[in-house]
C-alpha cells in the first residue's frame, strides 16, 4: 500500500538505506511497495535485488519535484514504464529545462498527483490522498473521481529519531539553521511505515481507496532479469561470428608487427588468449577498445594503455598497450579468467585536452541512447560534516573550530554539545551526500541505458548515469576507462615544440630504443627526473638513486615498491638491500629462486603471487588469481577462498614440497598479497616514464616548456621555471610583444605566458597575443590599450610584471602615464579612429625601478621572482657550511645548510605523532632532502615558501645522503623598498 517510499538516495532528505528500508517493510509484513526517490532512480536496481531477497514485490518509480513542490509521482508498470520515466527525467536534465506541472502521457507508467491537482485526469492518472487529508472527502461528490483515488502515505524516515536526522539533513541542504527550516522544507513527522493494520484502519471509512491502490500495484510487474546479466554492447560488427574473425585477424596482424613472422611463443599465447576471450564473450569489449584507439590515433592523439589489461598479449598486438607481456612474463589470468568476480577493464590515458574529444567520439559512434559516463556517489564522511552540523545548530565558528581540532579531543569528549554533534555525525556517516562523475568510466549498453537509470548532466556536459561503478558492476555493465593525465600532455606538446623549434620529428613510440639508450639510462640513474611522469617526486628520485636504477626492469620494480603498502611493509628495504648484494639472498626453495630471481626472492608484484601459486603449489592461473584477489579483500566467497587456501597446501605437498617450507611460503604470500601492485600497471608507468625521460635528456628546454604549459606536475610552478633555466633556456618575463597565453620558446629564448600572471583577466590573456598576431606588434602603451580595450587595473598589472618593457620606459614612468591617460575625459577605446593623434609628451623627472622592486613585483604577480634568486633576497649572505653535492663527504657529521624550500610531506608515526620529510635546493640549485622526527617543540617546522637555515646530522641510506634535522628556522628577506 506504499506508493511513495524514499531511500537515502533522496539526497539530504530520506534517511534509510535500501537494505534498511526493505528490512523495515518486511518487519511490518509489507508485501509490495514502490520506491520513488526524488528526481532520481539511483536506487531502483539495488531496491529490486533487496526486495527479491526478502520476498517483497518491488515496484519502481520516481517522484518529480520542482523546488519544494511535489509535482507528481511516476510508477512504472514494467521495464518499459521505467524507461519512460527515466527518459522523461533525463530529457529535462540533459536539456536543462524545468519539469512541467503535468506529466506527459506515459504508455507504461501510472501518474499519481497530490490531491490538490485540479487538472483533468487521463486513464493512467490518479489522485493521491494522505490519511490526514481524507476529511477533505467528507460530503463531497466522488462519483467522477472515486476510481481515481489512491492512498498516498509517503515514507522518508524510520522513526522519530530519524525524523530529527532528517531535519538536520534539510538544514545542511538549505544552508539554514534548524529553526529556519520551515514545514514546507521537510517531510511530516508521520511520513514513515505504519505499524501493521494502522494504515488500513486510517482508511477504513474509504476502503475503496485502498482497493484502488492495491489494484494499481497489482498491475505493476518489474520484468527485469534477475541476477547479474551482461548488459554491455554485445557485438562490434553486428554479428558475433564476424567479431571473432575480425579480432583474430587484427591480433595476428598485430602480432607480426610486434614480434615478427615466426615467434612461436607469441603465437601460442595469442591463440590461448583468443580462446578465453571467445568463451567469455569479450570480443566486442576488445574490438570497441581497439576502435577507440584507432580513432584517437588517426586524430594524432597519443595514449597510454595501462591497468591489468597490459597483461594481455592480444591487447599489446592491438596496440591498446605498449607493454610486452612476454618480455615481463605477465599472466593473462590477472586480467581475464572464467572465475573473475568483477569485470576487467582497460585504462586508457589521454592528454587532458584530448580526452573529451575521444569521449565525444564514443557517444557519436555508439549512440547517445546507449552511452553514458559513469557516476559516483560522494558520502558524508570525515570530520568536515561536524562543521556542517555545527552551522545548522547555530554554533559560532570558534566553537566549531574547537570541535574539529584533534588536539582538543580529550577536552571535547565530555562536552554535551559535542556529544550531540557526534551522535548526529555517526547517524549521518557514509550516507550519500551528492552525485558526481567518475574520473573516466564510460558505459556502452546494448539496450537503451535509460532502462536502468535516469541521466544527469554534470559540468562536463555529457550524459551521466545516476549510480557508481559498484552498482554498474552488480547490474551488469563493464566500464571503459577513458582517463586523462598531465604526463601525456607533457609528452605530446614537447614533441610538437621540438618539431617547431628544432625542425626534428620524434617518434615517441620507439620506447624500446629509449630503454637501451645509455645516455637516457645515465640520466635516470642520476635522479635528474624533474618533470618526468611518475619518477619526479622526492621519494621516487631517492629510490632511483638508492637502486642505481639504470634500466627498464629495475624501474618497473621501483614503480611498484614505491607504493605505500609495499614500502611500509618493509619489502622496499629488503629489495634495495638484495639489489646491492644479491649473493646474500637465501631462497626457500629452488622454485622460488627460479620464479623470483628477478626480484631477489621478494614478491614485488601481484603477478609474483600468481607465479608462486602456479609454479610452487601447482595451481592453475585462474585459481591463482582468485586466491590473490581474495587476499586483497576483493573476493566475496569465503567458502571458495578457504577451499583454495587448502588446495594451495595440499597441491604443494603433492608436488613434494616440504610441509614446513609450504607453510613459510604461504605466510609470505598471504602477508604480501594485500600490499601488492600489478606489474602490468608498473610497466605501463615505466613506459611513459621512459618517454618523458628521453625528451628531458635530449630536448630539455622544449620538454620543460611543455611541462609548464600542461600545468606542471608534482611541484609548484617556480621549480619548473628553475629547471627550464637550468636546461640552458633564457627565461624572459611576460612581454606583450613576445608572450603568448602559455610559455613559448624560440631557440633558447623562453617567454613566460600570460596564464601565470595573477589578476590578469582571462579575456586579455587570449586577446593580447591574438591581436598582436593579427595586426602586428604593439607600438607603445597607448596603442596596446586602444587595440585591446585594457582598463587601468589590468594595464597596471602588465606594467608591474614588466610586460611593457619593450617601450624602453621604466615602470614608474609608465604608471605615471597610465594614470594620466585614464584620468582624462577621453577614455581609450578599441574602436577604429579616423586619424591617429600623437599623445602629448611631458617631461618627467628620472624614474628608475630597482632590481629589488622588480623582484617584489614578480613575487606578488607571478608567485616567484625571475629577475633575482630568492637567495639574493636574503638579509644574510650566509649560504651554509656545505652544499648538496658535498653531503656525501660529511656522513655522520652535524652540518648547517641554507636551503630554498621546495616541498614537504607529512607522515603519521606508529605512536600517532607527526614527522615530516622535506625537499630543498641549495644556492647552486642542487636538491637535498631532510627528515624531521617528532620532537618536544610545538608548532609546524615549515613556514611556507622561502629559505631556511637547517642544522642536522648527515645520514646515508644505500649511498643516498640526507639530513636528520635538529633545528630549522626560516630566514628573513630584505624589505620591500616600496613599503619603506
Amino acid at each position: 500500500m506504499y506508493l511513495n517510499v524514499h531511500s537515502q538516495y533522496s539526497l539530504r532528505y530520506g534517511t534509510m538505506s535500501i537494505p534498511k528500508l526493505v528490512e523495515e517493510a518486511r518487519s511490518r509484513g509489507i508485501t509490495q511497495m514502490v520506491l520513488t526517490d526524488i528526481n532520481n532512480s539511483t536506487g531502483i536496481m539495488e531496491f529490486m535485488r533487496e526486495c527479491d531477497d526478502k520476498d517483497i514485490k518491488p515496484i519502481a518509480g520516481l517522484e518529480f519535484r520542482k523546488d519544494k513542490k511535489l509535482l507528481f509521482i511516476g510508477i512504472a508498470q514494467n521495464k518499459e514504464g521505467m524507461r519512460e520515466l527515466n527518459e522523461f527525467l533525463s530529457e529535462h536534465n540533459l536539456e536543462q529545462k524545468p519539469l512541467p506541472e503535468t506529466a506527459p502521457a506515459f504508455r507504461h507508467a501510472f501518474t499519481v498527483y497530490p490531491h490538490s491537482y485540479a487538472g483533468e485526469l487521463k486513464e493512467n492518472e490518479f489522485l493521491g490522498m494522505r490519511f490526514d487529508e481524507l476529511h477533505l472527502l467528507y460530503k463531497k461528490d466522488l462519483s467522477g473521481i472515486k476510481e481515481k483515488l489512491v492512498a498516498l502515505q509517503p515514507v522518508f524516515v524510520a522513526d522519530k529519531l530519524e525524523y530529527r536526522l532528517h531535519e538536520y539533513l534539510r538544514g545542511i541542504d538549505l544552508n539554514a539553521l534548524l529553526t529556519m527550516v520551515s514545514p514546507d522544507d521537510k517531510c511530516k513527522p508521520t511520513d514513515m511505515f505504519f505499524a501493521p493494520g494502522k494504515l488500513e484502519a486510517s482508511y477504513a471509512k474509504y476502503a475503496f481507496v485502498l482497493d484502488n491502490t492495491r489494484n494499481l500495484m497489482n498491475r505493476c510487474i518489474m520484468d527485469y532479469p534477475k541476477g547479474r546479466v551482461n548488459l554491455n554492447r554485445k557485438t562490434f560488427s553486428g554479428n558475433k561470428k564476424n567479431d571473432r574473425e575480425l579480432l583474430e585477424k587484427l591480433a595476428l596482424s598485430g602480432m607480426e608487427y610486434r614480434y615478427g613472422k615466426n615467434n612461436k611463443e607469441a603465437l601460442k599465447k595469442v591463440k590461448h588468449e583468443l580462446k578465453v576471450i571467445y568463451e567469455l564473450d569479450f570480443c566486442a569489449y576488445f574490438l570497441i577498445t581497439w576502435d577507440i584507439i584507432r580513432y584517437s590515433t588517426l586524430q594524432g592523439y597519443y595514449h597510454v594503455g595501462r591497468g591489468s589489461g597490459a597483461n594481455s598479449i592480444v591487447a599489446y598486438c592491438l596496440r591498446i598497450t605498449d607493454v610486452d607481456p612476454i618480455e615481463l612474463n605477465l599472466y593473462f589470468e590477472r586480467f581475464l579468467n572464467a572465475q573473475r568476480t568483477s569485470p576487467p577493464d582497460f585504462d586508457i590515458d589521454y592528454s587532458w585536452d584530448e580526452r573529451e574529444d575521444v569521449q565525444d567520439y564514443i557517444f557519436k559512434r555508439y549512440g547517445s541512447k546507449h552511452v553514458a559516463l559513469l557516476g559516483t556517489m560522494s558520502t558524508f564522511k570525515d570530520r568536515s560534516i561536524i562543521r556542517e552540523i555545527g552551522k545548522v545548530m547555530g554554533l559560532p565558528k570558534s566553537e566549531i573550530d574547537g570541535f574539529t581540532d584533534q588536539r582538543r579531543a580529550a577536552f571535547n569528549r565530555d562536552n554535551a554539545v559535542f556529544k550531540k554533534i557526534t551522535a548526529i555525525h555517526q547517524m549521518m556517516a557514509n550516507m550519500p551526500n551528492q552525485r558526481s562523475i567518475h574520473a573516466g568510466g564510460v558505459l556502452i549498453s546494448e539496450e537503451p541505458i535509460t532502462y536502468y537509470t535516469a541521466l544527469d548532466l554534470p559540468p562536463k556536459g555529457m550524459a551521466t548515469v545516476q549510480w557508481d561503478m559498484y552498482e554498474a558492476e552488480k547490474i551488469g555493465y563493464d566500464k571503459y576507462d577513458i582517463l586523462s593525465q598531465r604526463g601525456i600532455g607533457h609528452i605530446k606538446q614537447a614533441v610538437k615544440l621540438i618539431e617547431e623549434n628544432q625542425q626534428r620529428k620524434i617518434d615517441i613510440h620507439q620506447v624500446k630504443a629509449f630503454m637501451k639508450d645509455p645516455v637516457v639510462n645515465a640520466q635516470l640513474k642520476s635522479g635528474n627526473t624533474i618533470g618526468c611522469f611518475y619518477i619526479e617526486s622526492p621519494a621516487m628520485r631517492q629510490l632511483i638513486r638508492k637502486l642505481d636504477c639504470d634500466n627498464y626492469l629495475i624501474l618497473v620494480a621501483a614503480s611498484s615498491i614505491i607504493r605505500p603498502g609495499v614500502a611500509s611493509s618493509g619489502m622496499m628495504g629488503t629489495y634495495i638491500k638484495y639489489h646491492h648484494a644479491p649473493e646474500q639472498v637465501k631462497y626457500l626453495h629452488p622454485v622460488m629462486e627460479e620464479q623470483l630471481k628477478e626480484t631477489y626472492g621478494v614478491m614485488v608484484y601481484q603477478e609474483d603471487v600468481i607465479k608462486v601459486c602456479i609454479h610452487f603449489a601447482g595451481m592453475d592461473g585462474t585459481d591463482a588469481d582468485i586466491l590473490r584477489r581474495g587476499m586483497s579483500g576483493k573476493y566475496r566467497s569465503k567458502i571458495e577462498f578457504d577451499r583454495l587456501v587448502e588446495r594451495f597446501h595440499v597441491e604443494a605437498v603433492k608436488l613434494g614440497r616440504p610441509e614446513e617450507i609450504v607453510k613459510e611460503v604461504w605466510r609470505q604470500v598471504s602477508s604480501f598479497a594485500g600490499y601488492s601492485f600489478s606489474k602490468a600497471h608498473s610497466a605501463s608507468f615505466a613506459v611513459e616514464s621512459y618517454q618523458s625521460l628521453f625528451l628531458k635528456t635530449y630536448y630539455p628546454r622544449e620538454f620543460m616548456v611543455a611541462v609548464l604549459n600542461n600545468y606542471g606536475g608534482f611541484y609548484s610552478r617556480f621549480l619548473y621555471v628553475l629547471e627550464l633555466r637550468k636546461s640552458g633556456a633564457v627565461v624572459h618575463l611576460p612581454c606583450v610583444n613576445h608572450s603568448d597565453n602559455t610559455v613559448n620558446i624560440t631557440g633558447v629564448d623562453a617567454y613566460l605566458g600570460f596564464v601565470g600572471v595573477h589578476g590578469l583577466e582571462s579575456a586579455f590573456i587570449e586577446r593580447i597575443p591574438d591581436e598582436r598576431r593579427q595586426n602586428g606588434p604593439y607600438q607603445n602603451m597607448e596603442n596596446l590599450i586602444k587595440r585591446t580595450g585594457l582598463g587601468l587595473e589590468q594595464t597596471i598589472i602588465l606594467i608591474r610584471v614588466g610586460a611593457l618593457r619593450f617601450t624602453g620606459q621604466s615602470k614608474k614612468e609608465l604608471l605615471w602615464k597610465v594614470h594620466r591617460l585614464f584620468d582624462t575625459d577621453a577614455k581609450p577605446t578599441n574602436e577604429l579612429v579616423l586619424f591617429n593623434v600623437e599623445a602629448k609628451n611631458y617631461q618627467l623627472p628620472e624614474l628608475v625601478n630597482t632590481q629589488l622592486e622588480n623582484a617584489y613585483h614578480e613575487l606578488e604577480i607571478l608567485g616567484f621572482p625571475v629577475s633575482m634568486s630568492l637567495f639574493d633576497l636574503l638579509e644574510t649572505e650566509y649560504r651554509g657550511e656545505i652544499n648538496a653535492g658535498d653531503l656525501v663527504n660529511h656522513i655522520g657529521q652535524t652540518v648547517r645548510m641554507v636551503g630554498l624550500f621546495v616541498c614537504e610531506k607529512t607522515v603519521p608515526t606508529k605512536n600517532n605523532k607527526i614527522m615530516w620529510f622535506g625537499t630543498f635546493l641549495d644556492a647552486d640549485g642542487k636538491f637535498f632532502d631532510t627528515t624531521h622526527f617528532p620532537n618536544p617543540t610545538t608548532g609546524y617546522p615549515f613556514r611556507g615558501a622561502g629559505c631556511y637555515l637547517i642544522q642536522g646530522k648527515v645520514v646515508e641510506d644505500f649511498g643516498f645522503p640526507s639530513i636528520e634535522v635538529l633545528k630549522i628556522a626560516k630566514l628573513p628577506i630584505v624589505g620591500n623598498p616600496v613599503m619603506q
